[in-house]
């Protein structure tokens, strides 16, 4: 074979070569872009901010069904709570206290917690601190005694995620520091309208749904019960968005889509 002739075949033989490196050196660099895409969002969801599906009524009117809340994990410190995809749910329990404590939540706070009975993350908002004693009592809750105001703002009907159509007094409820939020009473005669009193551990916490009688809480032993600091994954800040759950019926309430809504 000529000189001439080797070159010629080595040519297509080079081009293919070529062809393949040029591949192969896109799809590396492909993977290092989305390694380090995925090594930014793990860090982001593990120290920074994560998004949480509401999925039951229970925190209505701050937050309805399919919202898509924004929590924020660095604000009271890291537990195994922090990791995401369930990773912190393989470390062993000797193991699962609070890394880095930053405080504790405020009253009034909404929060996400992990119920380890139940192995769910759960929403709700602060109503006791530790050394409180919490009661309520015909619908009033009750806190160290005194008898916390609540202002009557509405009536309204709403349908429920099964289909039931019901009443709803609405509250502003204004906790001992000043701050407030609004609450629902379908009555004061529910079976959690009178419950306690609770008088609160070290460390521990007592949460309530602000849809009081729709609201599995503190308030059932059996459920959710005292919340230890380390169970707790973060705050809650905004409802990033959620679209519309509901038909719009006359004389039913029916919220509407929400972005970047802060509680």
């Amino acid at each position: 074979m000529t000189d001439q002739s080797r070159e010629e075949t080595a040519q297509p033989q080079n081009i293919v070569v070529a062809f393949f490196r040029r591949v192969i050196s896109e799809f590396g660099e492909t993977i290092r872009f989305f390694a380090g895409v995925a090594v930014v969002w793990f860090a982001l969801v593990t120290f920074g901010f994560a998004a949480f599906h509401i999925p039951s009524e229970s925190m209505q009117p701050a937050l309805q069904v399919g919202d898509r809340v924004l929590v924020s994990k660095f604000t009271y410190g890291y537990s195994r709570h922090s990791l995401p995809l369930g990773l912190g749910y393989l470390v062993p329990d000797s193991l699962s206290g609070r890394v880095l404590h930053f405080g504790g939540p405020s009253r009034g706070e909404v929060i996400v917690v992990r119920d380890p009975g139940q192995g769910i993350n759960i929403i709700k908002r602060v109503i006791g601190l530790p050394g409180d004693t919490i009661e309520v009592r015909g619908g009033r809750l009750i806190i160290n005694g005194d008898v916390m105001e609540r202002v009557e703002q509405d009536v309204i009907r709403y349908r429920t995620r099964e289909g039931q159509i019901v009443a709803v007094t609405v509250y502003e409820e204004i906790m001992p520091e000043g701050n407030s939020h609004i609450i629902y009473e379908r009555s004061d005669n529910a079976p959690l309208d009178n419950a306690g009193p609770f008088r609160i551990p070290e460390n521990n916490y007592f949460l309530m749904g602000d849809n009081r009688d729709a609201s599995a809480d503190s308030r059932v032993a059996s459920q959710l019960g005292y919340v230890h600091r380390d169970e707790i994954v973060g705050r809650a800040n905004t409802v990033l968005f959620t679209f519309a759950n509901c038909r719009r019926e006359e004389g039913l309430t029916c919220p509407p889509w929400r972005v970047f809504r802060g509680l």
